[in-house]
This record gives C-alpha cells, sequence and structure tokens, in this order.
C-alpha cells in the first residue's frame, strides 16, 4: 500500500512546495494526505472527515501567540494530517508554543514564506491523489486477472499463494478440513500447528481476528461460501497494521480461493449417490461386501468408533425434483465441512426427511470428549439459515451411542431415532441416546395397556384426587422425588411456604401409602412419572413406534 499512499514527506519534494518549510512534528511527515481543504474558519467540526492537508492563511485564527493551540488541537482531535499556513498576509510568524506543541504530538506543522496560490495546490495535489488511486485501481484488476487465470491451472491454490505473497511480501497459510495445508513460502510449514492450536480457539461466528505469537502477528480471515466457513487464511506480519490495498487484494484471493473449493468438493460430491446407497443399506442391517463399504468408510481399527448422527427435519424439503439434486449435494458440502474441521471421517446420506451421518472417530485417552464436539457441530447446524438447502432451526437431532463395529448400524439408527422423537414430542433437551435414561425402555416397544395400567397402579390415586379437587398433588410428588426428598429444596421449587408443602405430603402419604419414598417404591413411582409424561406427550404411541424403523 505504501507505494500508493500520498504522503506530506512526498508533496514537499513537489515544485508547489520548493518555499515550504516544515517547522515542527517532523516525525509526523509520513502522515498520509487522502485530500486537502483550503480552511479560514475556527470551527473544524462540522467541516473535516479527517486525514486532510489543511491550508490557510490564518485569517481569523491567531498563530501569533498561544491562543492559536486550540485550532491546533481541534485539528488533531479531528485526524488531520497536518497544516501548511502562509505568511505573510495574517500571520507574520508561528509563536514558539504551537511549535512546540506540534513538536510533542508529531503534528506537522508546515509555512510558506512566499504568498502562494492554493487553488494551484489543490489541483496539483488532488490530480496526484486521484491518479494514485487509479493506479491502485489498476494494479487490483491486473491482480484479479492473474489469480483468476491461477485458479484454473493445477495446483491453483498454492500459485495463488504465492502471487498474494509476491504483492505483499507477507507469508500466508491456508489451513481447510482437509489433512493437507497450502502455504508460502515453504518455510512457513513451521507455523502451521501455531496457526491450528488458534483455530481451536475461534468462536462461532467470529470474522478478521488478529493473533500474536513471538513477537508475529498472524491475521485471520475465513473463507466463507453458501453461508459456511470452508477454512482460514492466514496472513503473517511483524506489524500490528494491514492497510486497505493488502485488504483488497486479501478479498480477492479469498475469493478465488472459494470457487476452487468449491468446484473441487462438488467433483468430490457428485460421488455422493453411490455413498448414500451404501449409508442406506447399512442401516437397514443388509449385508454388503467389504470392498463396497471401505470405499466409503474408514478401516475398522482397535481404536476406531463411530456414532450415528440423525437430523430429523420437521417438515419435508418441498425443493422441486429438478432442483433437488443440488440442495442435496450444498447439504452434503456443509454438514462434511463441519464434521471433518471436529475430527470426524463422515459418511452419510441425505433425504428429503433426514440426514443420517456415520461420524467415525479415533479414540484417543487425552482427546476431549466427543460429546462436546458434536454438540458444537450442531451448535454451528443451528446458525445456518438457508431456507432451501439447510435450515437449522427447524431440524431434531439425535446421536447414538459409541460403536465399534459397522454391523450395529441398525441399532445406532433405532438410538439416534428414539432421540429425536424425544425431542419433537418435548420430553428432553438432549442429543445423545445415553442421557436419555428410562426413555429408551418406554420407547422400545411399549405396550400402551400396560403402561396405563402400571401409572394407575401407582399414580391412580393421586390422578384421581388432582381431577376431582383440581389440586397439584402430581407436581409436588413429582418435584419431592427429583429434589430427593429434600423438602427446603421442593418448596422453593414449587414457590410454596413449607406449611403448604407439609400439608401436601401428608395428603400423598395418605394416597400412597407412608412408604412411597422408600428405595423400591420410590423407583416404580419415578418409572410411572416417566410413563405418564412419556403418553401424555405422545398422540398415538403406533405411530411413534413404527417411524423407528427405516
Amino acid at each position: 500500500m505504501e507505494k500508493w499512499k500520498v504522503r506530506i514527506c512526498d508533496i514537499l519534494k513537489r515544485d508547489m512546495f520548493k518555499h515550504a518549510k516544515p517547522i515542527a512534528g517532523i516525525n509526523g511527515l509520513d502522515q498520509e494526505i487522502k485530500w486537502t481543504h483550503i480552511l479560514e474558519v475556527g470551527d473544524v467540526e462540522t467541516l473535516i472527515n479527517g486525514e486532510e492537508l489543511i491550508l490557510t492563511t490564518g485569517s481569523g485564527t491567531n498563530f501569533d501567540s498561544p491562543d492559536g493551540i486550540g485550532f491546533i488541537e481541534k485539528l488533531r482531535s479531528k485526524n488531520v494530517s497536518g497544516i501548511c499556513i502562509e505568511l505573510g498576509t495574517h500571520v507574520q510568524s508561528i509563536h514558539p508554543d504551537i511549535i512546540t506543541y506540534g513538536n510533542n504530538y508529531d503534528f506537522p506543522i508546515i509555512v510558506f514564506e512566499q504568498i502562494v496560490k492554493f487553488v494551484d495546490i489543490t489541483q496539483d495535489l488532488h490530480t496526484l491523489i486521484i491518479n494514485q488511486h487509479h493506479q491502485m485501481l489498476h494494479q487490483l484488476n491486473s491482480f484479479s486477472q492473474k489469480i483468476n487465470e491461477l485458479s484454473l491451472l493445477p495446483n491453483g491454490i498454492l500459485k495463488i499463494l504465492r502471487e498474494l505473497y509476491l504483492q505483499l511480501n507477507h507469508p500466508v497459510v491456508l489451513i481447510t478440513d482437509e489433512i493437507k495445508s497450502h502455504y508460502y513460502p515453504p518455510t512457513m510449514k513451521d507455523d502451521v500447528p501455531i496457526l491450528q492450536s488458534f483455530e481451536k480457539t475461534l468462536s462461532v461466528d467470529h470474522s478478521f481476528e488478529t493473533h500474536v505469537h513471538d513477537n508475529h502477528y498472524y491475521f485471520l480471515f475465513p473463507i466463507k461460501g453458501l453461508g459456511h466457513t470452508w477454512g482460514y487464511l492466514w496472513l503473517k506480519s511483524s506489524s500490528i497494521d494491514i492497510d486497505e490495498f493488502a485488504l483488497s487484494l486479501i478479498d480477492r484471493v479469498l475469493l478465488a480461493i472459494a470457487q476452487i473449493m468449491l468446484r473441487n468438493r462438488t467433483v468430490e460430491e457428485r460421488k455422493q449417490n453411490q455413498e448414500e446407497e451404501i449409508v442406506r443399506s447399512l442401516l437397514k442391517g443388509d449385508h454388503l461386501y467389504s470392498s463396497d463399504t471401505q470405499k466409503f468408510l474408514p478401516e475398522p481399527a482397535q481404536n476406531l468408533n463411530y456414532r450415528l448422527v440423525l437430523i430429523h427435519f420437521q417438515q419435508p424439503n418441498l425443493t422441486k425434483e429438478e432442483d433437488w439434486e443440488e440442495v442435496k449435494l450444498q447439504q452434503t458440502m456443509i454438514i462434511r465441512s463441519l464434521f471433518k474441521r471436529a475430527g470426524f471421517i463422515p459418511t452419510m446420506s441425505i433425504s428429503r426427511n433426514e440426514i443420517a451421518v456415520i461420524a467415525s472417530f479415533y479414540k484417543h485417552k487425552e482427546a476431549n470428549k466427543d460429546t462436546e464436539r458434536f454438540t458444537n457441530i450442531i451448535e454451528e447446524m443451528k446458525q445456518i439459515q438457508e431456507k432451501n438447502v439447510f435450515n437449522g432451526n427447524s431440524c431434531t437431532f439425535g446421536i447414538s451411542n459409541i460403536k465399534h463395529d459397522y454391523v450395529h448400524l441398525p441399532t445406532s439408527y433405532r438410538e439416534s431415532k428414539t432421540v429425536t422423537i424425544i425431542q419433537s414430542i418435548k420430553l428432553l433437551q438432549t442429543y445423545f441416546f445415553e442421557k436419555i435414561g428410562v426413555y429408551r425402555i418406554l420407547l422400545d416397544n411399549p405396550q400402551q395397556h400396560f403402561l396405563e395400567a402400571y401409572i394407575q397402579e401407582y399414580l391412580g390415586p393421586i390422578l384421581d384426587h388432582d381431577q376431582e379437587t383440581k389440586s397439584e398433588l402430581l407436581e409436588t410428588v413429582s418435584t419431592y422425588i427429583n429434589c430427593l426428598g429434600s423438602k427446603k429444596e421442593t418448596a422453593e421449587q414449587l414457590f410454596i411456604v413449607r406449611q403448604t408443602l407439609y400439608h401436601r405430603l401428608d395428603k400423598i402419604e395418605q394416597l400412597l401409602g407412608e412408604d412411597f419414598m422408600e428405595p423400591i417404591n420410590r423407583q416404580a413411582i419415578e418409572l410411572a412419572l416417566a410413563a405418564y409424561k412419556f403418553l401424555k406427550k405422545s398422540v398415538h404411541h403406533k405411530a411413534l413406534n413404527n417411524s423407528l424403523f427405516v
């Protein structure tokens, strides 16, 4: 950017300034000038935008006395680059206190020792500034054409990074969800682990960020497409500043790389139809030859495990048939990228109603708990709002237990489906099968008449009493059991006084027996409460049961 900037030290070399002399703020002569402004009044707040060079004869401003400091302060507060003062007409000399002020704050003060035509100066400088701007735009256009050509060549990403390095003289690294990273120059290979550690701390809605390591600044730029982040471009610099020209070059690089990645992934995802057939067959329990599965699933290993992630859409995708393949391709790209970035090896099947992802991963003792990674993926999915592609808010999510052998995929599917059903009827808020507790029994081929009889046996008196008297004994006994018999905590959760709770507990003992909190009885009542909640939420049990099959 430096070669496109017009700075005060540059204009002092021009013919229009041969009679000009800087008398203060010498250390600020590298300030950039974006425009010039002739100013003869003291009110600068409404006239200045910032980074102007002010030209003045001093009319209305007393530069001969310390009072002139107030005017200079106003200019500096508006981020003015400097001031040129004509001597001889209204100002004979600059007061020493003003010169001291300019030196203290590196604010350039330049004097013309002869009368000059400000209109000629403004015309000269504005022509220079505009020409520099046009040259910069021409350079950006040439750069864009160059990287567009490179994007069509083999190994185009590396060639583009090299071109960016030649333009900015700053090392660059590209990290995506693929195993291979790209960087230039080759010495940047050592920085890749550092940048990968930075990426682990990124927030979901991150954009441009700056990180510091070993006295170097690393600027992060997300590469986005289809409303999703495909990877990150890192720029290494010894300075914290990054100028507008560099940002413009980087924007064009990000777009070119996104287009390359989109093309590559499109070719890759054309294999999706065959992958989908394999996954659906595995979920149904069909026998497949190992050569078929190994095309899409990782080779079995002792520390290789998987969970099945089921994404169920509350409303099926109604995209027209001629557009459905494209929508399905975009969904695949988004989801595959999320899982890969989290360290999983995804194999998936996509239909209009649901998406099934076999998320394989290598289990290590020192690895983070996998539930956290799955939860983060789901939270990112919920942020995706493209209704024609993937509306995360309209989904329910179910994740099976950890399995080792792919032969158990039909079981994994039933587990995941069970969780999505529990979410859809709002029984619990969890994504994981291992956290649904007793509901796994109630949803595993339950018999409605048996459950109704069981509920009546253990909760019948309570239910009858609540119906007759409009009381709240059922909620009371449920809360009391959940609080493990703590009267204080139960009263607080029910927002009632202790005396009211004691009265209710006396009535519960009359209806259920004084020993209702004994371990055996308490467990039976807990199961009856869960069954009651389950049946109350379920519209038709048979429909739920049938929905557990592929």
